[in-house]
């Protein structure tokens, strides 16, 4: 074997070494994919400027791209679903938000594609979670979402009746918190299987492809277009490599220069131009804010924001 063909071996393995550290930089455990326990509704939404927006005041109606798994518009409706009450996030429409940001880095290329898969397997975990805690209802009570929500009733008391209202322990970010933390499922200083620990992963890396995408929106006074792959590096930088090793950062360098150009970004959301790309872009960073502000507030009230 020639110098040429080792160093390509090499390459291949810190690239599949990648998907499986990439979430949460170190060795961890491996997740088979489970069963996924939620369906979601394919319905495209329309999206319509805001007054903040750029633009005219005429309704932007996203459309299903033919021929792509990956549907911007069904990811827009699943953020926009996922804010419930004044700073909870319903988990069935955050966990399909992530089904749709799995199939965009899926379309990227099969070098982001590994990462995606490392994802899909801390989604599959919530979700044999949230089955397992049906299946034994009486074994694991979730909580009352409008108490734990601080949503008062027609009289101005707490509601408390919990058999009426019990929606599950795993229905939202904040009945999941209160139910694994009342059971003690999440240890604050060794790894523990908890669905705490797996969504502090999953909105890590949230964080990061919100940077991405906003990134990816910005058009310049002056100058050139960045490339996304030089965004994207950037991006993640500034956010999950900050929870890695050197090992997976190098890793996650080779993975960056195989992003596709900013053309390709132009067909995966069916979109003409930088301005159209911009327009669409930031609807769906900001929906992506307002799930990720909620997540971050209800983590870091319960000092879980460096779960091991």
């Amino acid at each position: 074997m020639g110098v040429k063909s080792k160093a390509a071996a090499a390459i291949v393995v810190l690239l599949l070494s990648l998907g499986s550290l990439w979430i949460h930089g170190g060795l961890d455990y491996h997740w088979e994919s489970c069963l996924k326990g939620y369906k979601q509704v394919n319905t495209l939404p329309q999206l319509y400027n805001s007054s903040e927006a750029d633009g005219p005041e005429a309704p932007l109606v996203m459309e299903r791209c033919p021929g792509q798994t990956f549907q911007v518009a069904l990811l827009f409706s699943h953020l926009l679903a996922a804010p419930a009450y004044t700073s909870d996030v319903l988990m069935k429409p955050y966990l399909s938000s992530w089904d749709e940001l799995v199939r965009f880095m899926e379309a990227l290329g099969p070098m982001v594609g590994l990462i995606s898969r490392e994802i899909e397997s801390k989604t599959s975990i919530i979700r044999q979670l949230a089955l397992l805690s049906e299946r034994n209802p009486e074994a694991e009570l979730g909580p009352d979402i409008h108490s734990i929500n601080g949503v008062s009733t027609e009289s101005g008391t707490k509601n408390t009746q919990k058999a009426s209202q019990h929606n599950g322990a795993y229905y939202s970010v904040r009945s999941m918190i209160w139910v694994e933390l009342n059971q003690g499922l999440v240890d604050f200083h060794h790894q523990t299987d908890s669905g705490c620990r797996t969504l502090l992963r999953l909105h890590r890396a949230l964080l990061w492809l919100k940077l991405f995408l906003e990134k990816l929106a910005e058009t310049p006074a002056a100058g050139r277009l960045r490339s996304p792959s030089e965004l994207c590096r950037e991006a993640y930088q500034n956010t999950l490599a900050n929870h890695h090793t050197w090992f997976v950062r190098r890793a996650a360098e080779l993975a960056f220069i195989a992003m596709p150009e900013r053309g390709f970004f132009f067909r995966l959301v069916c979109v003409q131009s930088q301005e159209e790309l911009k327009t669409v872009l930031n609807r769906v960073v900001q929906a992506i804010e307002e799930v990720y502000d909620r997540t971050q507030k209800a983590l870091e009230e319960n000092n879980m924001l460096d779960l091991p």
